[in-house]
């Protein structure tokens, strides 16, 4: 993978991808979970606390989904040349 640069693209190979959505599946599968209780407080406590980007839980959640959607759905890479 190449590194993150704001005025340029990046390119994922396949298994870097399905690393990456494995990961947010999972971060997912457990917002999902955590309904209410002690564990969706404790949740909610720690997005909120997150430095320079603290939010409610459902916006976290909320964008690990979609982030999921642009790993299933993203355009095929095109060549540099």
């Amino acid at each position: 993978m190449k590194p993150l640069r704001e005025d340029r693209a990046i390119t994922l190979t396949a298994d870097e991808a399905a690393f990456i959505r494995q990961a947010l599946t999972a971060a997912s599968g457990i917002f999902s979970r955590a309904a209410g209780g002690l564990a969706r407080q404790v949740l909610e406590e720690a997005a909120l606390e997150v430095p320079a980007d603290g939010r409610p839980l459902d916006q976290v959640h909320y964008d690990v989904c979609l982030a999921v959607d642009y790993l299933d759905f993203a355009a095929p890479a095109r060549s540099t040349r």
